[in-house]
């Protein structure tokens, strides 16, 4: 465990609560937590540490959201499992293509694609309240793995913030789920890559383990609460906090572009 106060331990920990809680609801946890990661470790400690770190804690919270959601909510675990396999090769496929890609070339596409994802929800109050009654066809399954699977585990490879809630998102519009179905279906595919990004932060020791573990306690009682929340409070409220994270996720990413 790295030489750290316990001022800042406490501060990570409610990062890590709240974190939990907004990636349970609607993915996007990361965008607390990560930077929370990167500025409270101490000066010089290598970036690959604070993200093996954050993965170890987000996996917890995402299995604890997963289950939760999996107990009350309508989700077909063997289609998520089947898109969630899908993601961990794009994933891999991403993480590779990322040693090579500056990724600063791709953030202000990443913005417009957010900014028009945003839009449209506003303008449609209706997405995502109620599932549809159709039945789903073969066709929209396969391109739910191909787009939600591979295409979005391949973003998670290369950039990453927001994945939770780009499935969330392509869940909705492909599979005409309603926004908390998306959400538990969400958590059993992010269980997937976070299983896989996690071996291979594990594989290259760079896990403070017991700091994540500490952590991790912290993250589950948030994802916990969040799934609860979601179950409880309806389409309606996760659309409003997809919104939040939205334009949260677009003022982040302008800030890395062009500030920091």
């Amino acid at each position: 465990m790295p030489d750290i106060s316990l001022t800042i331990v406490v501060v990570l920990c409610l990062a890590s609560l709240a974190a939990g809680w907004i990636d349970a609801v609607v993915g996007g946890g990361g965008l607390l937590l990560l930077p929370a990661m990167l500025l409270g470790l101490p000066g010089g400690t290598p970036a690959a540490y604070a993200l093996g770190t954050n993965k170890a804690v987000a996996i917890v919270g995402t299995t604890g959201a997963a289950v939760t959601y999996a107990r009350k909510a309508p989700v077909d675990v063997r289609l998520a499992v089947r898109i969630g396999l899908a993601a961990l090769a794009g994933s891999t496929v991403g993480a590779f293509v990322a040693a090579g890609l500056s990724t600063d070339v791709l953030k202000p596409v990443v913005m417009v694609v957010l900014l028009g994802v945003g839009t449209f929800v506003m303008l449609r109050p209706a997405f995502g309240t109620a599932p549809s009654a159709e039945p789903v066809s073969t066709r929209r399954v396969l391109a739910a793995i191909g787009l939600a699977g591979l295409g979005i585990g391949f973003y998670d490879g290369l950039i990453g913030p927001g994945t939770g809630t780009f499935l969330v998102l392509a869940l909705t519009a492909l599979l005409h789920f309603d926004l908390v179905t998306a959400s538990a279906t969400a958590k059993i595919v992010n269980c997937c890559t976070n299983a896989g990004a996690l071996a291979t932060f594990a594989w290259k020791g760079t896990v403070y383990w017991q700091l994540a573990a500490l952590m991790a306690v912290f993250n589950l009682v948030g994802g916990t609460v969040g799934a609860r929340t979601a179950l409880k409070k309806g389409s309606g409220f996760v659309r409003v906090v997809l919104l939040t994270v939205v334009f949260a996720l677009v003022a982040n990413l302008a800030y890395q572009q062009w500030i920091a």
